[in-house]
């Protein structure tokens, strides 16, 4: 009787628990992506340090590489679900540590996403909890501030159907210290992990008006001033605020060790806002603004070389600065013909008040796609290349969605990139090549340099859920080699245009 009435329990146990399973609605969606690239992403093509010259264009010509993207959504509700999303890849053809070598078996599983979604009973207040993509609002060309995938508290409200509210808090970072802190005495283990996380916390006002959508924004951060090990050390992953936070040249120095003064705050204060505006109200007409403005406050001082003179002098580490971008297209049967410009602040040529460039943490510009990120996967030494707009100045012309054949379009992009920086910048650097950082910041452009950017996209839709498309772009180099090669250095380079052509092929489901 006791072994029947304790299968009895198990039986209602487990039929408890299959209900409670099959009250979950389980969603997969997914994304294979198969690119084959061949270019040259280099600005260079050798570099000449004394009597030493070394090629830095070394790379292969051809790039075959596959990803894979698998999502996960546990839906019980409309008011509670979970997503996970998994990324496999990029695994390069061919090569072992990627899992793309003979007899394949790679390790190369991601975690992209983790969150779960909740509105409380009876409210129009939303959560969402974990690894998510959050994006500072924008238009016209993207965000240049923030894009990207990071853990995480949003929560929205949406008032009526003009008026919402959004509110993010972002841990970046935290618990990275390393070793060979530039603050902390390395003997100092017991600091290990002390003041070293950076937090983020924005608000959003989403307004969606009669032919005009806006959503003013704030967000501001504290940066532990052990934090910088983290970004320096390329804790960082696909981000890069070791270089879009730090003045130049200090983010492109070989070593910061020694050079690096202390500071006596334990935190320094990050703000950045913005204003995206779409006007839709002249329709076929369509008008976008973005306005951004950011700054970082000075911690601490670092040792500045003036190379001309050999003069060593104290620089601040303070970077503060705009950014105004623009677009204004037409919309006609066969294309969208469009203009498109920005203009962001430079450094004005004095290292000792800091950087007058715009601070960013992780940009995702999109005007053009060879110096930006369209299509946003490949080869990464054919994109990724200029992602903030900082210091930089542009106009350009496209027509966007041309299409003459049915499930064909093309996209056609021309755009002139210009420096806003002071020419009298490059004496602080430490070598003659040291415009091409080679960050997805890009070069770093004075006012006599320039760069001349051909873009041409055409995408087929093969089959409903896939999808080819091939890019050909050119990026002609007008960096001024008298700003850069003067007298008193002892290294030289040898400057060449960019150029790619990259077949991706997209099954979505």
């Amino acid at each position: 009787m006791k072994k029947l009435m304790i299968l009895a329990l198990s039986a209602a146990l487990l039929t408890g628990m299959s209900s409670a399973v099959q009250a979950i609605d389980f969603k997969a969606r997914g994304e294979w992506l198969m690119g084959f690239g061949a270019g040259d992403g280099q600005f260079t093509s050798d570099r000449r340090i004394g009597a030493d010259s070394r090629k830095t264009d070394t790379d292969d010509v051809l790039d075959v590489r596959q990803r894979v993207k698998l999502q996960l959504d546990a839906v019980a509700s409309e008011s509670l679900s979970g997503t996970v999303i998994f990324e496999i890849g990029d695994q390069v053809w061919g090569q072992n540590r990627t899992g793309g070598a003979l007899g394949a078996d790679g390790n190369v599983v991601e975690l992209k996403h983790a969150y779960i979604d909740w509105t409380p009973p009876d409210s129009r207040l939303n959560f969402r909890m974990g690894i998510q993509g959050i994006g500072m609002p924008d238009a016209a060309g993207g965000s240049s501030v923030l894009n990207d995938d990071m853990v995480g508290i949003t929560a929205s409200y949406q008032f009526n159907e003009n008026v919402g509210l959004t509110a993010f808090w972002i841990r970046a970072f935290n618990d990275n210290w390393a070793s060979d802190s530039t603050y902390w005495e390395s003997s100092d283990s017991k600091y290990a992990n002390f003041n070293d996380n950076v937090d983020l916390f924005a608000l959003t006002l989403p307004l969606s008006l009669e032919g005009v959508r806006l959503t003013p924004w704030v967000m501001a951060g504290m940066i532990g001033a052990n934090a910088w090990d983290a970004m320096d050390n390329d804790l960082h992953k696909a981000s890069y605020p070791g270089y879009s936070l730090r003045p130049y040249p200090l983010a492109t120095a070989s070593s910061r060790t020694g050079i690096l003064g202390d500071t006596d705050k334990a935190y320094g204060l990050a703000f950045w806002a913005g204003l995206p505006v779409v006007v839709s109200m002249f329709d076929p007409w369509n008008i976008e603004l973005d306005i951004n403005y950011g700054s970082i406050e000075s911690m601490g001082r670092y040792m500045a070389t003036r190379y001309n003179t050999g003069e060593s002098v104290w620089a601040g580490t303070k970077r503060e600065g705009w950014l105004v971008k623009a677009l204004i297209e037409y919309k006609l049967d066969w294309g969208t013909p469009g203009i498109f410009g920005w203009y962001a602040s430079g450094d004005d040529g004095n290292v000792k008040n800091g950087s007058e460039r715009m601070p960013t943490l992780s940009g995702c510009a999109n005007f053009m796609s060879f110096h930006g990120d369209a299509i946003g996967w490949g080869d990464p030494r054919l994109y990724d290349k200029a992602l903030t707009y900082a210091g930089t100045w542009g106009i350009g012309l496209r027509l966007h969605d041309m299409s003459f054949i049915t499930d064909l379009k093309h996209s056609f992009r021309v755009a002139w990139w210009g420096g806003t920086n002071s020419p009298s910048m490059a004496k602080y650097v430490e070598h003659s090549y040291g415009w091409d950082n080679q960050t997805a910041e890009g070069p770093y452009l004075t006012t006599t340099d320039g760069l001349l950017e051909f873009n041409l996209v055409n995408t087929y839709q093969i089959y409903e859920n896939l999808e080819a498309s091939l890019e050909l772009s050119y990026i002609a180099n007008f960096v001024d080699d008298s700003t850069w090669k003067r007298s008193y250095r002892d290294d030289s380079y040898s400057k060449q245009d960019a150029w790619k052509a990259q077949l991706i092929f997209a099954y979505r489901f």
